[in-house]
């Protein structure tokens, strides 16, 4: 039996291998958050309904949740929070389409786990530096004693590789899950396994959400 995910149109750009499908997978997820996003904002409503209603059940849970973790100063960052579990609740979603396989999810490549990882990462050490100077940002790495900049350093650097591997992981070992039951039994086993992806894909997105607005508390502050 020959397994379509996981595998990738691959093509030479500038001599680097390029995911083809990966890229527009990610495009189109981008596009399906834009119009999500439009359309719940175009006319709003004191009194939300239809998918302004639907987005809100959405966002104000995930606000409440950075509240408690980073507290009032969750503001400063809720936007790129927010696009970030947009972005990735619909990308761990899209691979569910019935489409063979043109549709699978961008967060099934490890090039696109990473790359939200290092942004979340990057984000952090900005806002840090920004907020609190170049020389604290530093320091923090000497600290509590000048001993620990190795341990500091190994924490950093296994952060982002700890969110892109969790998020990878799930995604495509639920891909490949789906598309064998969808070989052995074509009707109830995959479509109750569907129904149980997408919880699977929204906890995913909620958990790499959380977990970075956790690491952007001391940026914040």
């Amino acid at each position: 039996m020959h397994l379509h995910t996981g595998t990738h149109v691959v093509a030479q750009l500038f001599g680097m291998s390029v995911n083809l499908d990966t890229i527009f997978t990610q495009w189109l997820t981008a596009l399906i958050v834009f119009i999500i996003v439009f359309a719940a904002s175009r006319g709003r409503s004191l009194v939300p309904s239809g998918i302004q209603n639907a987005v809100e059940m959405i966002i104000e849970p995930l606000c409440s949740q950075f509240e408690k973790n980073m507290g009032s100063h969750y503001k400063k960052v809720v936007y790129f929070l927010l696009t970030l579990f947009m972005f990735i609740f619909v990308a761990n979603e899209i691979g569910l389409l019935p489409t063979a396989h043109l549709t699978a999810s961008p967060t099934n490549d490890v090039n696109t786990t990473l790359g939200l990882a290092l942004a979340g990462t990057l984000c952090i050490h900005f806002i840090y530096i920004r907020n609190r100077g170049f020389g604290k940002w530093l320091k923090h790495f000497f600290e509590p004693m000048p001993p620990f900049v190795i341990i500091n350093i190994v924490e950093e650097l296994s952060r982002p590789i700890t969110l892109a591997m969790r998020l990878f992981g799930n995604i495509l070992a639920g891909e490949i899950l789906l598309e064998i039951l969808y070989a052995l039994a074509p009707v109830l086993v995959p479509l109750l396994w569907v129904v149980f992806s997408l919880v699977i894909g929204l906890i995913q997105a909620y958990i790499f959400t959380t977990l970075t607005s956790i690491y952007l508390k001391e940026s914040v502050e």
